[in-house]
């Protein structure tokens, strides 16, 4: 049939859809998931908030001059990139991979560079509303950030990455139940030892000289540094950067889709 010279073609087109459509469509399951995943919207947002009024509030720990909001606030930053990037990723990958959701991923015209991708994109935009709305509650805690905050975009996407292997090589490694046995334990003995709620100058000098080289401590001591006026934070960036090499590199030697 043909309408003012033209001929319709209704004609199949099988194919996959283009890479970045696939990668949107996934990343934005991803992110579906977790929010509706009341231990995840646990983990990744009520925790960190209430921890930030309670310490905000309360004088729980002595954490020098200074208002007590200003040195909180950085560390529940970190806290929200490590339980979102790190802990919920590696129980949520682990038993996507036990249940046989990776392995039917992979039969999919997704690759696992696709796959991989998309979960990135998906733990940025969980973060992105975390930062949101965690920053919103410091503020109205009376929070008033200085310096240079363009920093903290380096120091937020190197621990991103840095965590993300992390989760990543638990979960490619582990069995589910012992992955999320090793993320919640790593979780809690990070936000006892990074400095995110408690002062590493609580620590003596030996103990806290290899606590600085957790990525946990280089992300907290990072964006206190840098929101709080000081300079390019260096020290922090390297270790982050040594971090995300080392644990997405053994994370793509050793994960296991089955």
């Amino acid at each position: 049939m043909t309408t003012l010279g033209f001929t319709p073609d209704f004609a199949p087109r099988p194919g996959a859809a283009p890479l970045p459509r696939m990668v949107l469509a996934q990343a934005g399951a991803e992110v579906r998931a977790t929010l509706r995943n009341g231990e995840q919207l646990l983990l990744t947002m009520i925790i960190p908030i209430l921890l930030l009024v309670g310490f905000s509030v309360a004088p729980l720990v002595n954490v020098g001059s200074g208002a007590r909001i200003d040195f909180v606030a950085p560390g529940i930053l970190a806290l929200a990139v490590m339980s979102t990037a790190f802990t919920g990723q590696a129980i949520a990958t682990g038993f996507e991979r036990r249940y046989g959701v990776l392995k039917r991923l992979g039969a999919t015209p997704l690759s696992r560079a696709g796959l991989l991708l998309a979960k990135t994109c998906a733990v940025l935009a969980v973060e992105a509303l975390q930062l949101v709305v965690i920053c919103a509650v410091a503020l109205a805690l009376g929070w008033s950030p200085g310096g240079d905050p363009v920093w903290a975009v380096p120091l937020l996407l190197l621990g991103t990455a840095a965590f993300s292997g992390l989760g990543l090589l638990l979960a490619g490694t582990l069995r589910a139940e012992a992955t999320l046995a090793a993320a919640n334990l790593i979780y809690l003995v990070l936000l006892g030892l990074g400095g995110v709620v408690f002062p590493l100058s609580a620590f003596p000098p030996g103990v806290r000289s290899a606590l600085d080289l957790l990525p946990i401590s280089a992300l907290t001591g990072g964006l206190r540094s840098v929101l709080s006026g000081g300079g390019v934070p260096g020290g922090p960036l390297l270790v982050l950067a040594c971090w995300t090499a080392v644990t997405l590199g053994l994370a793509a030697r050793t994960f296991r889709w089955e």
